[in-house]
């Protein structure tokens, strides 16, 4: 049974990370760390993966994944090679992203959301021996990718991006475990809001006096965000629904059945978009320049989210189709009239 609720997290999230990336505002990532909300959703379901069909989870969430960002990899590799990228070997990373695929001068920013796969696939990976650790010694193994982060943190050091990755957002990723395993939900509410709130604290405390380069944006602070973070996902999950089958609005059936799409494709829209509103002289900043921009990016989404979505339904074994969450369509059947037994030829008066 689907946890609506779940789905309703998700989907925000999604919108979440456009309308970031979309306009900057920096707001957004303190209201919504929709990237630690959306590997703690992803951890969840992952754990429950497993346990439903083991090992072969790993390999039909890949399954899942891998297709939309082939569609994807299927017109942006050659654009990239025909505009100076240099073919080699690590091309191959476009179809299983263990790093950084390679990209050129515009590829590296319209692509750049990449990342996200790459740290996906890891968790994924991962997790057939991190669940059973993490069900011997829950609360030591949540609390590693926060104690690495720290080191990392207070040290200056700068491990590889994945390394990194796996401190900032594994304890959501871990969260996502204590949520399947309903851990979160036994917590007492007074011991869980406790809990949130020195994270909340601790995290606010750190971002204020460790303003990044734009200020207080999360995702220039990594000890911020991932505290901060935490204590969202505590709230968010510890108090979801055990399960809602009540039948979820349209839109957010579309946002999850398309949610790969839309992550994958919404930032080369943003970066076309951007510049070629540049080279025409259009406002792209202030309250004119979003306004437009933010207009077009949807209406582009939406078309990428028409012309690709249905690879997410095959990846999944559904039918494709258009959009997703229709009510199917019921057989049209012919009434049948009752049987009539043949009149009978009766002398004398007929007995009803």
């Amino acid at each position: 049974m689907r946890n609506r609720y779940l789905d309703l997290l998700r989907a925000i999230a999604i919108v979440r990370v456009v309308v970031y990336h979309s306009t900057g505002w920096v707001a957004l990532t303190i209201a919504f760390p929709a990237m630690s909300v959306m590997f703690a959703l992803a951890g969840s379901l992952m754990a429950a993966s497993l346990d439903r069909s083991g090992p072969i989870a790993v390999e039909r969430r890949l399954r899942r994944l891998l297709p939309s960002l082939w569609t994807l990899s299927a017109i942006a590799v050659p654009a990239m090679l025909l505009t100076g990228l240099a073919w080699d070997w690590k091309i191959l990373y476009w179809a299983f992203p263990l790093q950084d695929p390679p990209a050129n001068g515009w590829g590296s920013m319209a692509l750049s959301a990449t990342w996200y796969l790459r740290d996906f696939i890891w968790f994924v990976l991962l997790s057939p021996l991190a669940l059973p650790v993490f069900r011997r010694f829950p609360k030591l193994s949540v609390a590693a990718p926060y104690a690495a982060l720290v080191v990392i943190t207070l040290l200056g050091l700068t491990p590889h991006a994945i390394v990194r990755d796996m401190a900032l957002y594994g304890g959501a990723w871990l969260l996502g475990f204590a949520h399947h395993d309903g851990m979160l939900r036994r917590l007492a509410p007074r011991r869980l809001l406790g809990l949130a709130a020195l994270l909340a604290a601790l995290g606010a405390a750190w971002v204020l006096t460790h303003p990044g380069p734009r200020g207080y944006d999360l995702n220039d602070i990594p000890l911020g965000n991932a505290l901060w973070s935490a204590a969202f996902v505590l709230v968010a999950l510890g108090f979801a629904p055990v399960a809602t089958a009540a039948r979820a609005s349209r839109l957010v059936t579309v946002l999850n059945a398309r949610a790969l799409t839309i992550y994958l494709w919404h930032v080369p829209i943003i970066v076309a978009v951007t510049q070629i509103g540049e080279a025409h002289g259009l406002p792209v900043r202030g309250a004119v320049g979003i306004g437009w921009r933010f207009g077009v990016i949807v209406v582009l989404v939406v078309l990428a989210v028409a012309l690709f979505g249905w690879v997410e339904d095959f990846a999944v074994g559904r039918r494709p189709t258009l959009v997703p969450g229709g009510r199917p369509r019921r057989p049209v059947v012919a009434p049948v009239s009752p049987a009539v037994p043949p009149l009978r030829q009766v002398s004398g008066s007929a007995h009803g």
